[in-house]
């Protein structure tokens, strides 16, 4: 597995799926800021209806809809038909998660503490999600709500040292040094 971290704002992304599970992964997207997710449900409860909004677009995706995705995220479906619009889709070129299907998955998507800007992630590479889950409800204890305020004010002061034309090296020491003088880690 090779971790990285998608701008999905510059991406459109697909949403096939049912119940909870098709809930949980638009949360999880609108959560990481997909400014374009297409939302296909053939039986969308109240909550998914309600959260999709005008992005509900039908059943089941077209393969012309699958081409435009840059991301396919499927969830909540019967494995027979996981595997057959995973399959066109990967036939397409299209990245897929199929949640709680590894095999169906040509990524899979971490446990995730967002404090703005602040991104921390555990993955067992879907070996065991419940271990990541329980790691997960671990590091939001240790890193409350309090962190997207000091994302932002380590910001402010690294383009300040930017704009003062310091290398990263020194950026690095005086972002160490800020860290330390403020006990946020030990």
């Amino acid at each position: 597995m090779l971790p990285i971290v998608l701008d999905v704002s510059a991406l459109h992304v697909v949403l096939i799926g049912e119940g909870e599970a098709a809930l949980k992964r638009l949360e999880l997207l609108d959560a990481a800021g997909a400014s374009s997710v297409a939302v296909y449900s053939a039986a969308p409860g109240a909550d998914l209806r309600a959260r999709a909004g005008g992005r509900l677009k039908g059943e089941r995706p077209s393969v012309e809809a699958l081409e435009g995705a840059g991301l396919v995220f499927i969830a909540g479906l019967a494995d027979e038909e996981a595997a057959a619009l995973a399959a066109t889709a990967r036939g397409l070129g299209r990245f897929v998660n199929t949640e709680d299907r590894k095999a169906l998955c040509d990524f899979h998507v971490p446990s995730v503490v967002r404090r703005g800007d602040l991104l921390l992630t555990v993955s067992t590479g879907g070996r065991s999600p419940g271990l990541a889950r329980r790691l997960r409800r671990h590091l939001e204890g240790l890193f409350g709500p309090e962190w997207a305020g000091r994302i932002e004010r380590l910001a402010e002061r690294r383009e300040g040292w930017r704009a003062e034309g310091l290398d990263l090296a020194e950026i690095g020491q005086r972002t160490e040094a800020y860290i330390k003088e403020e006990g946020w880690l030990p």
